[in-house]
């Protein structure tokens, strides 16, 4: 299990101070929200840390660590600055946990922060990284298998071809806008389908389908030399 190293001092803080709104309706809805999660479910285990349970806190580092890591990676094709990143992820999920309302997936709300960290990261060093790529064809780190490539093994020519397929891919998918190309990386790497996507980038899911639609049949039109 992934280990996250927190500096405690910068962390444990107490909760926010409240003010009273003067009006007492007898409901905190707050705690009729957290009435209705499922305990056992990612958003209520967020919940548990919001309430002071660190072992509940280590158990979503644990499950989300590796999987935030690809995601990052992916990102800002460099290993380092994904770890980084990562680590800044949940150190940002520990500090809001008193923030925490379980009004959407825990996913939504990880993904959110991890891609708006991502995507400052690529403006404020967009400079330093002229030649950085995202390989939608390389093989998967869990699996080893690559997309779209038959299992045989490829000839010299079948590999100089998937080569420069793979290097026109990278040019073409760092050149879409920068929301298009946030989505096709959720969509394609992580799974995640158009109301998640949606609700990460602050979409409908229809605008969603169409944000990814536009951006795949860019992709489509820039590669039709290698389809």
């Amino acid at each position: 299990m992934a280990t996250l190293v927190l500096d405690r001092s910068g962390l444990v803080a107490g909760p926010a101070g409240s003010q009273g709104t003067g009006i007492d309706l007898g409901v905190d809805p707050a705690a009729a929200m957290r009435a209705e999660v499922d305990p056992a479910s990612d958003a209520g285990v967020m919940l548990k840390v919001a309430a002071g349970d660190e072992a509940s806190f280590n158990y979503l580092v644990g499950k989300y660590h590796r999987p935030m890591i690809h995601f990052l990676y992916r990102m800002t094709r460099n290993q380092a600055v994904a770890e980084e990143l990562a680590q800044e992820v949940f150190l940002r999920v520990y500090r809001a946990r008193d923030s925490y309302r379980a009004e959407a997936r825990f996913t939504t709300w990880l993904y959110r922060i991890a891609t708006n960290l991502a995507v400052n990261h690529a403006r404020d060093t967009r400079h330093e990284r002229a030649a950085a790529t995202v390989y939608l064809d390389e093989p998967d780190q869990d699996t080893g298998t690559t997309p779209d490539l038959a299992d045989d093994e490829p000839s010299v020519e079948q590999k100089l071809l998937r080569d420069e397929r793979m290097a026109a891919i990278r040019e073409h998918v760092m050149a879409l806008p920068e929301r298009q190309r946030v989505a096709v990386l959720m969509h394609k790497y992580q799974g995640m389908d158009y109301r998640e996507i949606g609700e990460v980038l602050k979409l409908s899911e229809s605008a969603t389908k169409s944000l990814l639609f536009r951006a795949y049949q860019t992709l489509r039109d820039k590669l039709k030399g290698f389809v």
